[in-house]
C-alpha cells in the first residue's frame, strides 16, 4: 500500500479539522485559547472515600499519587504556593505559553463539603494568568450543588471535571477496589456534560481479570457517554502497592502490553472510539525507581505517540474509522 506524501498529508482533513489522524486535546486547548496553555498540578490536601472508611481502606491496588505529582506539588505550600512554584518550573521549560490551568490533580478533588470546593477554586482563580479549572476526582465524590458551582464558574472561565472511570465493567471495578460502579461513572458523565462542563474520563488498559478483547469493546461502551476527552493509561506496577503483590502471585492475571502490543492496541481502539472524544493522553508516565513491572519504562511517550500516529498512517487508518454511532 503506498503511502502519502508529506504534502498528501497536510491536505488531509479528518472530522475534528485536521490531518492528524486522532483527535487531538492539545490541538482543541490551542484553538480554544489561541495558544498554549500549561496545566499546574495541585494538591489540595483531599483523599478518597475507599481510602478513609467510608467505603474502604487502601485505595485502589494501583494507586500511588506519589508518582504523578510533581515535585512542586505539597498541600502544605497551599494552592498559591504551589502555582507559583509550578508556573516556575514550567516557565523554565516553555516559552509563549498563553495562560495556565490549576489542575486538582491529586485523590478525589470534589471529596469534601461545597465550602471547600470553592475556596480553593476562587484562590485558583485569583492567582495572575491562571485561565481556568480542571478538577479530578471520582464519579461517586460529585453531586448537583457541585455541579452547579463548577457551571456558574464556566461562565468567565475554563472548567473541566475529569472522572476516574477505569474500567466500563463493575466484576474489575470491584476486584481493583475502587469503590464505585460503572452506573456511578455514566451518572456523574451525564450530569456534568448537561451542565455544559468539559467531561474527561480516565481508562487503564491491563488491569486484572481483563483481556485486550475486554478492553476493547470498551471503546463501544465509552462512544456512548457525551464525553468531550479522554485518558488513556497502561497498567503499571508500583513498588509498595497492593497489584505488585497480586502481580507476583498471580501474573497471568494481568496484561502488561509490551510496546508494539500497546501501539496496535490503542490503533485498534482509537478506531472504534466516537471521532468526537479529544485523545488527551495515550500513556501514563511514572519515575522508573518506582516501578516494580515494566518492560517499556524507559521509552518516553514522545516515541509511543509518534508510533501510533505512524502506525495509523501505515495502515490508513484514524479514529472512529470503524464507530458505528
Amino acid at each position: 500500500m503506498r503511502e502519502l506524501t508529506n504534502t498528501e498529508k497536510k491536505d488531509v482533513s479528518f472530522p475534528w479539522g485536521t490531518s492528524r489522524r486522532y483527535n487531538s486535546y492539545g490541538d482543541f486547548l490551542r484553538k480554544t485559547f489561541r495558544g498554549r496553555v500549561q496545566k499546574i498540578s495541585i494538591d489540595a490536601g483531599f483523599t478518597c472515600p475507599n481510602r478513609d472508611g467510608t467505603k474502604g481502606t487502601g485505595g485502589c491496588i494501583f494507586c500511588d499519587n506519589r508518582a504523578f505529582s510533581p515535585p512542586y506539588c505539597n498541600p502544605y505550600k497551599g494552592i498559591t504556593g504551589q502555582l507559583r512554584e509550578g508556573i516556575a518550573f514550567f516557565n523554565k521549560r516553555y516559552n509563549r505559553t498563553k495562560g495556565y490551568l490549576a489542575y486538582f490533580q491529586s485523590f478525589s478533588s470534589t471529596y469534601a463539603d461545597l465550602g471547600k470546593l470553592q475556596n480553593i477554586c476562587h484562590e485558583a482563580l485569583a492567582f495572575p494568568g491562571v485561565k481556568g479549572i480542571i478538577v479530578g476526582t471520582r464519579p461517586d465524590c460529585i453531586d448537583m450543588k457541585k455541579i452547579e458551582f463548577l457551571s456558574r464558574l464556566r461562565e468567565k472561565h475554563f472548567i473541566a471535571i475529569e472522572y476516574g472511570i477505569e474500567s466500563c465493567y463493575d466484576h474489575t471495578l470491584k476486584r481493583i477496589n475502587r469503590g464505585h460502579t460503572f452506573s456511578d461513572s455514566v451518572k456523574a458523565v451525564n450530569m456534568t456534560s448537561q451542565a455544559n462542563i468539559h467531561t474527561t474520563a480516565h481508562l487503564i488498559f491491563g488491569l486484572p481479570g481483563e483481556t485486550p478483547e475486554d478492553m476493547l469493546k470498551e471503546a463501544e461502551i465509552i462512544s456512548e457517554l457525551p464525553l468531550n476527552s479522554i485518558k488513556f493509561h497502561q497498567l503499571q506496577i508500583l513498588k509498595g502497592t497492593i497489584a505488585e503483590r497480586q502481580f507476583f502471585k498471580n501474573p497471568g492475571e494481568f496484561k502488561i502490553f509490551t510496546v508494539g502490543e500497546y501501539i496496535d492496541f490503542i490503533v485498534a481502539f482509537l478506531e472504534h472510539l466516537n471521532p468526537r472524544i479529544a485523545i488527551e493522553r495515550f500513556i501514563g508516565e511514572v519515575p522508573v525507581e518506582m516501578l516494580a513491572v515494566s518492560p517499556w519504562s524507559n521509552t518516553p511517550s514522545e516515541f509511543i505517540n509518534s508510533g501510533i500516529e505512524k502506525r495509523m498512517e501505515q495502515l490508513n487508518t484514524w479514529q472512529g474509522k470503524l464507530c458505528k454511532l
